[in-house]
């Protein structure tokens, strides 16, 4: 088995309902289980729906730095309701597109990181040059637990996750990217510190570049770290299950 750490299958702007089932049941023919990741308060419940009607599929909460200034009141309750939620996210700090101001993305990365400490429940975090702030907050919060979504920061960044116990996800940027760096930082990952995802309906792997992403896809990102480890498909799709198991607790 594989899973997908990070997708949005459950999300309407981007799959109708009829086209969600059919992903979802080529996953599963697949035997790729999914984690639907919440990006606002609406949608976060959307994933705990879905969620809940399908096999081996949980829900990740959150409310996503974008729409942090709507605010994530709505997310205590989707905690305190405990159904099909594995973990907070994707939550944390992004200055590129700054959708949000930086008091607000704060804020609600505070509160959220709160809330997963007050359930124990792991955090997938997005992060986007933002990381000289994330660390100091994260520190504030001890014994939290999760992964960095989508990584392509530095070697630095990479070493002081780990340093905090953190996790790292990849996906279809580290099969297409033509950056030698990100190159070298992708392929130095340890398995052990290492999980798959596919940020569906995003970054799409190759070889389907140029179609809209599934969970089904992960084993394409599974098959590239494979061979540029030189180990098997079976080495990788145990370590990185194993890690999401850990996490999480989905087993």
């Amino acid at each position: 088995m594989l899973v997908d750490t990070h997708c949005h299958i459950h999300d309407r702007e981007f799959y109708t309902a009829e086209a969600a089932e059919e992903i979802y049941n080529r996953a599963r023919t697949a035997d790729v289980a999914m984690l639907c990741i919440g990006t606002s308060q609406p949608d976060s419940r959307a994933a705990v729906e879905f969620a809940k009607d399908h096999d081996k599929t949980w829900a990740v909460v959150g409310v996503h730095p974008h729409e942090a200034k709507v605010g994530v009141a709505d997310i205590g309750d989707i905690l305190a309701e405990k159904q099909a939620v594995v973990g907070i996210g994707e939550i944390g700090l992004d200055y590129y597109y700054n959708h949000s101001p930086k008091e607000a993305q704060i804020a609600a990365l505070e509160q959220q990181l709160q809330w997963a400490s007050d359930y124990d429940l792991p955090v997938s975090f997005h992060i986007r040059e933002a990381y000289n702030d994330f660390w100091p907050i994260l520190d504030n919060f001890h014994g939290i637990r999760g992964t960095l979504h989508s990584f392509t920061d530095s070697q630095t960044n990479l070493d002081r996750g780990f340093e905090r116990g953190l996790y790292v996800s990849v996906n279809g940027i580290s099969t297409f990217t033509k950056d030698p760096v990100q190159q070298k930082l992708f392929a130095t990952i340890p398995l052990d510190k290492m999980l798959l995802e596919t940020d569906a309906p995003f970054l799409t792997p190759v070889p389907y570049r140029g179609t809209i992403n599934e969970p089904t896809f992960v084993s394409e990102v599974a098959k590239f770290h494979a061979a540029v480890r030189g180990v098997s498909l079976s080495d990788v799709a145990t370590a990185t299950t194993t890690n999401a198991n850990t996490l999480f607790h989905l087993a």
